[in-house]
C-alpha cells in the first residue's frame, strides 16, 4: 500500500459535541428525535443515531463546559430530513424552539435548532433537488 492509498478519506465516523450535562444533552435531543444509539456515563459519552448508519452525533460531557454556550461561534452539522419545514413544526411542537423560520436553499428549506451549550444543528431536504437526496 502506498503512503497516498494509507491517506484516502473514506467518511465520516462521528461527530463529537461538548455538551455541559450528558443527561440534560440527552434529554434535549430526545425530544428534538434522535434516538440514542449507547451511552457510556463512565465516559460522559452518548451517540445519537443518524438515519441507518453506523457513525453519529457523539455527545461528550466536558465537565469545565458547565451550562453555558461557549465564548466562539460553533460549527453547524447539517442533516438531511425529507421536509426541513414538517421537521420545524415537529420541533416546534415538542418544545425546542428553532432559530428562525425554515429559510429556503439552492436544494430546498433548512431549519436550525440550538442545545443549551450553543451546538447547532440544522435539518435541511432536497425538496428543490430530489435527484440529489437520498430518498426520491
Amino acid at each position: 500500500m502506498s503512503d497516498d492509498e494509507s491517506y484516502e478519506l473514506l467518511g465520516f465516523d462521528n461527530v463529537l459535541l461538548p455538551v455541559g450535562d450528558l443527561d440534560r444533552a440527552v434529554a434535549f435531543y430526545e425530544r428534538a428525535g434522535f434516538a440514542v444509539g449507547f451511552r457510556f456515563d463512565e465516559a460522559g459519552i452518548a451517540l445519537l443515531q443518524v438515519g441507518g448508519e453506523t457513525p453519529g452525533i457523539l455527545l461528550r460531557q466536558e465537565d469545565g463546559l458547565g451550562h453555558r454556550p461557549p465564548p466562539w461561534p460553533s460549527p453547524r452539522i447539517w442533516l438531511e430530513v425529507p421536509d426541513a419545514r414538517a421537521a420545524a413544526r415537529r420541533l416546534a411542537a415538542t418544545g425546542v424552539t428553532p432559530l428562525d423560520e425554515p429559510f429556503s436553499s439552492a436544494t430546498g428549506w433548512t431549519v436550525e435548532i440550538a442545545d443549551p451549550w450553543g451546538n447547532v444543528v440544522g435539518f435541511t431536504d432536497y425538496t428543490k433537488r430530489p435527484e440529489l437526496a437520498r430518498r426520491g
